[in-house]
């Protein structure tokens, strides 16, 4: 793939020693770098940027078919249907399946929903705290347990309503068979929502038709996370779902008619989306969402595990390093995790930055009951760490890949990684006495 489709992708930054180099982005799965597709839409959109919906002017009028667009350009990039789904412009795909946990509230009133022991805070919190919950297990490598899944299915005896699940683990980046896990859910009478944060940027996604067993009834995703910034997630859903009751935001844009005493609200998406829409997150979704078609998402896929394939090659079998990894590329997206003996987390981190220019994100990544299953952490000491703020968290480096990523990137992160192995108390002594760590 080309490096040139992408803002800042020639970069400079200054090393320990003080020479510079090309900065090497591995943390792709925190949040990619724009497009330059993006950008320059974003730049020529700018002198007919105006108010969305209502406006009888021809920027806005202009404005509003672009808004409107965007959602015809989302439903079909994950295979929906015009008739029957929804697309919800919120700011991120935690805003998304906080929303949808609200707008449940009466659907799951009496019902169980299941998350995993590999989800986000984002797809496990929204739940945990409006509903009766449980949690799938994941096996010694990290995968979700099938079987854990079916078990709980039939042990509620139809009373559970969702399974929230994501498409891809942040932190190690397997992919969940979400179309086997649909299956399931929907044999025992419940439904699921996929949070595709980690998914849609990096494989082709297709809900599947509503009459099939393997339709997906919700997914989600963020904008930050497939090379368009500006702030713009998505919620596909039934609209069925947000045609009774009202939105968690209400005001401006919600409504057809207010009076001190009642409301029409309006139709769905409008009176979910509370407030003057994002016009330029969904400018730059969209753009987005046009370049890796015309890249291709199948293409974009097997360059991704081509990538993750060499890096594995490259890097586990480098004295003291832990993967956190069965191998299988496969069934994985473009992410790897791991730590080095001798050295915390946040030290091998700050070390790959300072002597290499590689960015990579450190800690447990916003799936902190995960990292506890992978670090094979005892429940005795996730107390403690509960307890004792002061004490050093356990975590885990990360490394991730975008479609500009590089053989020679991965090569000058596995030499680096031999480098400290190599010379372990060197740099550790180095960078527990540094003003930088």
């Amino acid at each position: 793939m080309d490096k040139n489709l992408i803002i800042g992708s020639n970069s400079l930054v200054r090393l320990e020693n003080g020479n510079s180099v090309h900065y090497i982005n591995f943390d792709n799965a925190a949040t990619t770098p724009p497009f330059q597709s993006v950008v320059k839409e974003i730049v020529e959109f700018s002198s007919i940027y105006s108010s969305v919906h209502r406006g009888t002017g021809y920027k806005s009028i202009v404005s509003s078919m672009i808004y409107d667009e965007g959602r015809e350009i989302v439903l079909n990039f994950v295979g929906g249907n015009k008739d029957y789904h929804t697309v919800i412009f919120l700011k991120n795909t935690t805003e998304c399946i906080n929303k949808l946990s609200y707008r449940l509230k009466d659907t799951l009133q009496d019902k169980i929903v299941l998350s995993t022991y590999m989800e986000h805070h984002s797809n496990l919190l929204p739940w945990k705290y409006r509903y009766t919950t449980d949690y799938i297990q994941v096996d010694a490598s990290g995968r979700l347990c099938l079987e854990d899944l079916e078990f709980k299915l039939k042990l509620y005896k139809g009373k559970v309503g969702l399974v929230a699940v994501t498409g891809a683990s942040n932190v190690t980046g397997y992919i969940n068979p979400i179309y086997e896990i649909a299956k399931l859910c929907h044999k025992y009478g419940a439904e699921i929502l996929v949070d595709g944060a980690q998914l849609i940027p990096h494989s082709h996604f297709d809900m599947r038709p509503v009459d099939s067993p393997e339709h997906i009834d919700y997914i989600a995703f963020s904008g930050h996370k497939m090379y368009a910034p500006f702030g713009v997630g998505a919620l596909i859903a039934p609209k069925k779902v947000f045609e009774k009751g009202f939105s968690e935001q209400v005001g401006g844009g919600t409504v057809e008619f207010v009076s001190i005493k009642d409301t029409i609200w309006a139709d769905p998406p409008e009176k979910e989306e509370a407030g003057t829409p994002n016009l330029m997150g969904v400018v730059a979704l969209s753009t987005s969402i046009k370049t890796l078609q015309n890249l291709n998402m199948r293409k974009i896929d097997e360059y991704e595990k081509d990538l993750t394939r060499y890096a594995l090659s490259l890097i586990h079998d480098i004295p003291g390093l832990i993967l956190y990894d069965d191998m299988n590329v496969e069934e994985k997206v473009s992410i790897i995790s791991f730590n080095m003996e001798g050295l915390k987390h946040n030290e091998l981190a700050t070390i790959l930055a300072r002597e290499g220019g590689i960015a990579v994100r450190n800690g447990c990544f916003c799936a902190q009951p995960y990292v506890q299953r992978l670090l094979k952490i005892p429940d005795e000491d996730v107390e403690k760490y509960m307890t004792n703020q002061s004490l050093s968290r356990p975590g885990l480096v990360r490394i991730s890949f975008g479609l500009y990523n590089d053989y020679n990137e991965i090569y000058l992160l596995a030499y680096l990684l031999k480098e400290i192995s190599q010379n372990l108390d060197f740099y550790k002594n180095k960078y527990r006495n540094s003003p930088f760590y």
